[in-house]
């Protein structure tokens, strides 16, 4: 359940641009699973719908202060 934060991409938990850091933050989950969950659904998606996801989210979601 999300809570009343708002949605940022994080500095201190990311691999790449800190998306999956900040949803996993946002949701109160822990960014391993999250991460895990992003790369199972996006290869059942054949990895590109959800690489286009990832730009998006990272073009979108600010950066955490």
């Amino acid at each position: 359940m999300p809570t009343s934060n708002p949605l940022y991409r994080s500095r201190t938990d990311r691999m790449i641009a800190g998306v999956c850091g900040g949803i996993a933050d946002w949701l109160g989950w822990s960014p391993t699973s999250v991460r895990i969950l992003y790369v199972v659904g996006s290869l059942a998606s054949v990895a590109f719908p959800g690489i286009i996801v990832y730009l998006a989210l990272w073009l979108v979601m600010p950066l955490e202060r």
